[in-house]
């Protein structure tokens, strides 16, 4: 990880001057704001195919059991003698090991045909996080995963977490044990074992270099081996994990695009052609797993749902092709990271909320993230041009009017010359016969009189213009007339609408 973190540098030091890199880097707004758009982005293209795939539960139950894989992997890494890190690339195997594990055991319990799918992923997902708890609780121990790293999560202060990187005219400092600058001391080798002091005779003493070893530049500095401070560039270490997890989803996303959509939508035929949905299932969950597990530092396990699944279903409100749902998560999410940091600090649209909060307004900055992508899902939920519940509503009242002008157009276009038409179409008869209320039936005959599709002739009967003929021809041989009832015989119509 530490040569991907090295290339990446280098490969922004191309574009941008090292006082700019770390000026951005070292401000916590944009490490954060760049931190949660790169796990919306991997979380919005994963959470679009589980949505569809109807496993939004499943992302849920990943994000719990990959803790699972943490734990299990900081046991085997303190078994081996290593020194447990959160930032070590085994935690990644570890939770995609526990993401599968999670969709074999559900994917085993429910082909036994005697639980559903749900009903198996509540047994195993809530057993999976219980081992994982008595884990920490037993074996693990002076490991920093608490309650706030688990609900939460730490990304305002992922700036602070980083490595440096030295670019120029600078070798690694190598110590040994016969260079000027080591420092030697004795040790006893067979002290403890003999129980003795060090000052017994029979003490055997071995030399030993405490300061022996590799230093980089800045470690040789600040160790007072050099006299020349390096020049640095400090780079969060959360940035790299996850721009390394979003390319890799972005590259498995847009090499098996089609087949992906293809056994999303019908697996039975994407197994008949040849393809292998079992098996892009559980890549795709192990990438889940890896995305999780990359964003647990920054957003925790909990909130990271949100990320999954929130920008996703916003966008499937807006679009039905799934290239740009997942465009639109995408930018969804990496919005709802910017903003929901305005908002954490208590400073959005221009409200000082500081103001309003007794004490100050302090929030943590991943739950405001949150907060803020389901505000945009609300919104869209709201305003959505084509499946939002306002254009709706407007699409039900529009239908409605065109009902209830086709009712009557139909009424008068039946009865039109025949011998029943001066009964059925006077003015005053008119209501007797389609039976509706009186407001009603005057707001339909003004609204297709102002068309110019009805008339009044000298009788006193309704009669349709040219226009109006033309309009109910045109609604009959359209498909709106299959969604429609057709038109009444006398007697018949028995509406009781509102217009």
């Amino acid at each position: 990880m530490h040569a991907i973190e090295r290339i990446l540098v280098w490969l922004s030091l191309q574009v941008a001057s090292l006082e700019q890199i770390n000026a951005f880097f070292g401000s916590a707004q944009n490490t954060a704001i760049v931190l949660g758009a790169l796990i919306a982005l991997s979380g919005g293209m994963l959470g679009s195919f589980l949505l569809l795939r109807g496993m939004a539960l499943t992302s849920d139950a990943i994000s719990h059991t990959v803790l699972l894989g943490i734990v299990v992997a900081f046991m085997i890494m303190g078994a081996v003698g290593a020194i447990p890190d959160i930032s070590s690339p085994w935690l990644l195997i570890g939770a995609a090991a526990a993401g599968v594990s999670t969709v074999v055991l559900t994917e085993l319990l429910n082909s036994s045909g005697l639980l559903k799918q749900d009903a198996a992923l509540g047994l195993v997902f809530p057993l999976l996080f219980a081992l994982a708890v008595i884990f920490i609780s037993r074996y693990v121990e002076d490991v920093h995963i608490d309650e706030d790293a688990v609900m939460v999560g730490e990304i305002g202060i992922a700036w602070a977490n980083t490595n440096s990187h030295a670019f120029g005219d600078y070798e690694t400092l190598v110590i040994d044990q016969n260079d000027p600058q080591a420092e030697i001391s004795r040790r006893c080798v067979n002290c403890r074992e003999e129980g003795i002091s060090p000052r017994d005779p029979g003490a055997v003493f071995e030399e030993l270099c405490t300061n022996c070893g590799e230093y980089s530049p800045a470690e040789a500095y600040r160790a007072g081996f050099s006299d020349e401070p390096p020049v640095l560039v400090f780079w969060p270490r959360s940035i790299t994990v996850m721009l390394v997890l979003f390319l890799l989803t972005l590259g498995f996303v847009l090499l098996f695009f089609k087949e992906l959509k293809l056994s999303t939508f019908d697996p039975g035929l994407a197994r008949s052609l040849g393809f292998r949905p079992t098996l892009l299932l559980y890549v795709l969950m192990s990438l889940v797993s890896l995305v999780a597990v990359g964003a647990f530092e920054a957003v925790g396990s909990i909130l990271v749902i949100g990320f999954f699944i929130i920008p996703a279903a916003t966008a499937y409100l807006v679009t039905d092709h799934l290239g740009v749902m997942i465009l639109l998560s995408g930018i969804i999410g990496s919005l709802s990271s910017a903003w929901g940091y305005q908002l954490a600090r208590g400073r959005f649209l221009g409200l000082n909320l500081d103001r309003l909060v007794p004490g100050g307004w302090d929030t943590s900055i991943s739950a405001s993230i949150v907060v803020m992508m389901t505000m945009i899902f609300l919104a869209t939920l709201m305003a959505s041009p084509r499946y939002g519940l306002i254009s709706g509503i407007l699409r039900r009242y529009r239908r409605r009017r065109e009902f209830n002008d086709q009712v009557i157009l139909g009424h008068i276009y039946h009865h039109s010359g025949q011998e029943d038409q001066r009964s059925e179409l006077e003015a005053g008869s008119l209501r007797v016969h389609v039976q509706w209320e009186q407001p009603v039936l005057d707001r339909v005959i003004q609204r297709i009189r102002s068309r110019g599709l009805v008339e009044i002739d000298e009788e006193g009967c309704f009669c349709l213009t040219e226009e109006g003929r033309k309009e109910v021809e045109s609604f009959w041989q359209s498909g709106l007339a299959r969604k429609a009832p057709p038109p009444r015989k006398r007697g018949q119509i028995r509406v009781s609408t509102r217009d």
